[in-house]
């Protein structure tokens, strides 16, 4: 007898999704896609396995859905799913964790040249572009009274808020880094260290502490 399947962060937010509404596994593919992948990045290949975990666990139940000849399985959460997903979301999870390839290569330059530090940063500018791209269009959608779920538009603006101002932070990297590595000699290894600039790093990395401790003082 085989074993029930693990359940994951992806699971659960798969789990998350049904509580919303009842979904087909390709309408929650379409909506991961849409709504958490910023956030929650996923193969799709994968996705498609989630719905029949919930099932097996008893957190969702699979009805017959079929267009035709064309099959199709529709999920509902359970009352047990819904449990389970408001007991997963009573504890904390995972802070956020930080991948990104370009970085790297311009972390190894030294190895490489200056026009690889250039192409890469042009790189991560296009990158920002086209996700921010689609950020943009969703904020507005919401300003505008147009967003998909209207009953969840504060839910919605935590993590949207948070997508634009990690935008914004690396689009200003990008200006600021492109401009530097632009003035430097093509042997990048010996390209100067400015003091200034690491007086400010350290002023901003001392200001996290102060600005998270705003909420514990009511003068603030």
């Amino acid at each position: 007898m085989s074993s029930v399947p693990t359940l994951t962060t992806t699971s659960y937010a798969i789990l998350g999704l049904l509580a919303v509404k009842p979904w087909t596994t390709h309408e929650l593919v379409q909506q991961v896609d849409r709504s958490l992948r910023r956030i929650w990045p996923r193969a799709r290949s994968k996705l498609y396995e989630e719905p029949k975990k919930l099932v097996a666990h008893g957190y969702a139940r699979a009805t017959d859905d079929s267009v035709g000849r064309r099959p199709r399985t529709r999920y509902t959460i359970t009352a047990q799913g819904r449990r389970a997903l408001a007991e997963w979301l009573s504890q904390p999870g995972d802070g956020p964790v930080l991948e990104c390839e370009q970085l790297v290569k311009i972390h190894l330059a030294d190895s490489g040249t200056k026009a690889d530090v250039l192409a890469n940063l042009e790189a991560m500018r296009t990158w920002v572009l086209d996700q921010n791209a689609e950020n943009l269009a969703t904020a507005r959608a919401y300003l505008e009274h147009r967003g998909t779920f209207p009953e969840r538009a504060a839910l919605n603006q935590l993590p949207g808020r948070f997508l634009t101002d990690y935008y914004v932070t690396v689009a200003r990297w990008v200006d600021w880094a492109t401009r530097v590595v632009e003035n430097w000699p093509d042997d990048v290894s010996q390209a100067p260290f400015d003091t200034a600039v690491a007086q400010d790093g350290v002023r901003l990395a001392e200001s996290v502490r102060q600005l998270l401790d705003r909420r514990e003082d009511p003068e603030a």
